[in-house]
């Protein structure tokens, strides 16, 4: 019989108008790979706080045993002496650390505190390669990818003699490649004995990598199903996930395209720290009223930095070219000035850039129109709270109250504010980047639809996205940019992922060429 490595009986967690949590039982079999599944804010990253003490015993109703013996941990280092070890959505890496001292931070190699720096770069090495990274420990974090700073948190992980490795949206921030080869070392892991959670929206992948789903739904456990048989189909699951089938991923549209209002005309941008460093090489694209347009491209193609070198001259040096609204070139030197014009620009960080996560809802929704809820330099309240209850209302944001902590939400509601944030000030042009990333399907409909709803009301909307379905469910025409040029552009009759990735990893190519 298959040992239960963890069980979690009867969790409760509430927080103040919310019950996270309720009554839910999740079991974990030793030398497993376990996915948890769920909309966001089903509680799935609540439970496994719970688990790992981020909220200690006492402070949630509910059994945890693992390994056999019942656990009360008040704190994380309880968890973590146990061999519970979780890697949080948000990367948890100081960045001026070299990755060795980032691995053994907290757990440093010393004698009579002092750190041993030999054996340091010595064990470091060893789980470094472990995880397949052959950089050299003393790099410091800042100076390697994404990707690579996910590797050097397994490796973290993999210092404190992990039993049990809990990965919370591995592969949110990654590219392809590097989220491949992160699924590919977690079945290395399991042949080897180690047990792992996987929470993700990236069904794809769970169905690669998961032995035993668990479905979370509303703070409850919905159902648990095998998937080492093959037979259990990604549409079964979001059917769990939501409670109801989705017959189509992506809501119908009938679009309604009229004439060019928006044009970027040979638009070249250097690195902000390396002068002469070409980010983007003589870009061309246009938007038409109505139509919504896809911008796909690999890791590094520049698909950010376009966007924020138009909003306002946001990131780049000696930027030029022309930006053409209705027929005028327009002067965007200062964010004030995009937005005075008309654009709105939805950060693919909206933890960081996007949003204040220490104050309410209502405030955040507020933010970009606040002349317009203001007479003589004072915000009329009143007024305020209409527009933000009219926004949470629009955008079916989950929330007990307008004065909610924004830090609080889940990540779909928290794009729901950010999105509410710019639909408010009454854009023509939206800018939408990375619009659904760390978001479930039944959320991601509902922004769907949000972006269908903005391309009917005549607004011209580019979207860049990593998922290439995704730009090819919304998308009118896609563009595809690789090494900051323009390499292609199909319409949505012609684009596939074949041909869009055909063009995304052209090089050395001069601006602009249609399929």
């Amino acid at each position: 019989m298959e040992k239960i490595l963890l069980e979690m009986k009867n969790i409760t967690k509430t927080f103040p108008g919310v019950k996270a949590l309720n009554n839910v039982n999740f079991q974990v079999k030793e030398g497993e790979i376990h996915a948890l599944v769920g909309e966001n804010g089903a509680g799935k990253s609540t439970l496994m706080k719970v688990l790992s003490g981020v909220y200690p015993f006492g402070s949630y109703d509910g059994d945890i045993i693992f390994d056999g013996e019942v656990c009360e941990f008040k704190n994380i280092n309880e968890s973590e002496a146990k061999g519970i070890v979780i890697i949080h959505q948000e990367l948890a890496l100081i960045p001026e650390l070299s990755i060795a001292e980032n691995i053994f931070l907290g757990n440093e190699r010393a004698t009579k505190g002092i750190i041993n720096w030999n054996t340091t770069i010595v064990e470091a090495t060893k789980l470094l390669s472990k995880v397949g990274l052959t950089d050299e420990p003393r790099t410091l974090a800042m100076d390697i990818g994404v990707g690579k700073q996910q590797l050097v948190e397994i490796a973290k992980a993999l210092s404190k003699r992990v039993k049990l490795l809990i990965l919370d949206e591995p592969t949110a921030a990654l590219n392809e490649e590097d989220s491949e080869n992160l699924l590919k070392l977690l079945l290395e892991f399991k042949a080897q004995g180690m047990t792992s959670i996987i929470i993700s929206h990236k069904l794809n992948e769970v169905s690669y990598v998961a032995d035993n789903l668990t479905i979370l739904r509303d703070g409850k456990s919905i159902e648990s199903l095998e998937l080492s048989s093959g037979e259990v189909s990604e549409d079964r699951i979001i059917k769990g996930m939501v409670g109801r089938d989705l017959e189509h991923r992506f809501p119908p549209r009938e679009p309604n395209i009229g004439n060019v209002v928006f044009q970027v005309k040979n638009w070249n941008v250097d690195h902000p720290l390396h002068s002469g460093r070409k980010l983007l090489k003589n870009v061309n694209f246009e938007i038409r009223k109505g139509e919504i347009v896809g911008i796909a491209g690999l890791m590094g193609a520049g698909r950010t930095e376009l966007a924020m070198s138009i909003f306002g001259k946001a990131y780049g040096k000696n930027i030029n070219g022309d930006v053409v609204i209705d027929g005028k070139t327009v002067t965007l030197n200062s964010i004030k000035e995009a937005i005075d014009n008309g654009i709105a620009y939805v950060t693919e960080d909206r933890k960081t850039y996007g949003l204040i996560l220490i104050d309410d809802i209502k405030r955040n929704i507020s933010l970009t129109s606040l002349d317009k809820l203001s007479k003589n330099f004072i915000i009329n309240k009143n007024e305020e709270i209409k527009k933000a209850e009219e926004y949470r209302k629009i955008m079916n944001i989950r929330t007990p109250s307008l004065n909610q902590v924004t830090g609080n939400l889940s990540g779909g509601n928290q794009q729901k504010v950010v999105l509410s944030k710019w639909l408010l000030s009454e854009p023509n042009i939206l800018i939408l980047d990375e619009p659904t990333r760390g978001i479930d399907v039944g959320a991601k409909y509902e922004i769907y639809s949000v972006i269908n709803q903005m391309a009917e009301n005549g607004k011209a909307v580019l979207v860049i996205s990593s998922e290439l379905p995704e730009l090819l469910g919304l998308c009118d025409r896609i563009y595809a940019l690789s090494e900051g040029r323009i390499t292609g552009e199909v319409s949505r009759e012609e684009a596939n992922q074949e041909t869009l990735m055909k063009y995304m990893t052209r090089t050395g190519g001069n601006g602009h060429e249609n399929s």
